[in-house]
């Protein structure tokens, strides 16, 4: 009995990871296809103000309402959903690059393992949203430097998968014998080591992707984030306050579209998380046996 309910657990488990990736790879793509889209679907400016229509309702002509100074919604939510995606993709890139590079020598060389590991004991020991807001009042608001602050904050995460993977690989009979071969440090490391463990980097550099969003979105409610009049959905939240009761739709478009985006990454993450784990691995082997055994019945 115990064996049966192991093994329908890992049938769940295997079909779970094709689930989550199904849904949150579709989720994103529609967002993504929204946002690139999204100007050549409105016509209106996102700085163009019309006081007459302010605090519109949703309608055919703006089909998200207006704002406070009769701005259309819609292509202000376009135009700051696009600023986060570019803010996501760059902090989730540096982050990914950095932490690796750093996790790949602290792993590899243990003098350098302490240092590298106090300073990422040292950012991490500061919650990171008073990090990047001290870091941003220091630097000044702009997309540049919030992609600078948040690559700062989170690089210390990816540093310790990629070490703690290291640690895990180098020991390897591969690894040993590339070194008595007299292997150049760049082999060993970036051709050798790094290919094996790019799984949990990769993984963590989509949960990194969601957080920077969500994180931007912060800073700019904060005021500390993009600076107006240029578009953001921080910043629209932020505005919008003063209106909640009077104009619900400032407040529900720009924070469904900040939901949307962040849930569908971290769907699609622990999609990934799932499909490399390796009791994954196992249960997507053991099918294939039972499949081409049934084939060979019904010949």
């Amino acid at each position: 009995m115990s064996e049966v309910k192991s093994m329908t657990i890992e049938k769940t488990k295997g079909k779970a990871f094709n689930q989550y990736m199904i849904l949150g790879g579709f989720l994103a793509l529609v967002i993504l296809a929204a946002l690139l889209l999204g100007p050549y679907l409105t016509p209106f400016d996102p700085n163009e103000m019309s006081v007459p229509n302010r605090l519109a309702a949703p309608s055919g002509s703006h089909w998200f309402g207006t704002d406070e100074f009769g701005r259309d919604l819609l292509s202000r939510i376009v135009y700051g959903g696009r600023v986060s995606l570019l803010v996501g993709f760059f902090v989730a890139l540096i982050s990914a690059v950095l932490g690796t590079i750093l996790g790949l020598y602290a792993g590899y060389y243990k003098w350098l393992d302490p240092i590298v590991m106090k300073l990422c004991d040292g950012l991490s020991a500061i919650p990171s949203i008073l990090l990047a807001i001290t870091l941003m009042a220091a630097l000044g608001a702009s997309v540049a430097n919030i992609i600078i602050v948040l690559s700062i904050v989170y690089t210390p995460s990816v540093a310790r998968i990629a070490r703690g993977s290291v640690l895990q690989v180098k020991n390897l009979a591969f690894v040993e014998a590339l070194q008595n071969q007299g292997a150049s440090t760049f082999r060993v490391l970036f051709l050798n080591i790094l290919p094996n463990i790019l799984s949990p980097i990769i993984v963590q550099t989509f949960h990194i992707f969601a957080m920077a969003i969500l994180s931007e979105a912060s800073l700019s409610f904060l005021g500390v984030g993009i600076a107006p009049p240029t578009p953001s959905l921080g910043g629209i939240l932020q505005a919008s306050k003063l209106y909640i009761s009077k104009a619900w739709w400032l407040v529900v478009f720009p924070g469904a579209t900040i939901v949307g985006l962040v849930f569908s990454f971290n769907i699609f993450g622990d999609g990934l998380r799932d499909y490399f784990d390796p009791q994954a691995k196992i249960v997507r082997r053991s099918r294939r046996p039972a499949k081409q055994k049934n084939q060979r019945k019904v010949g």
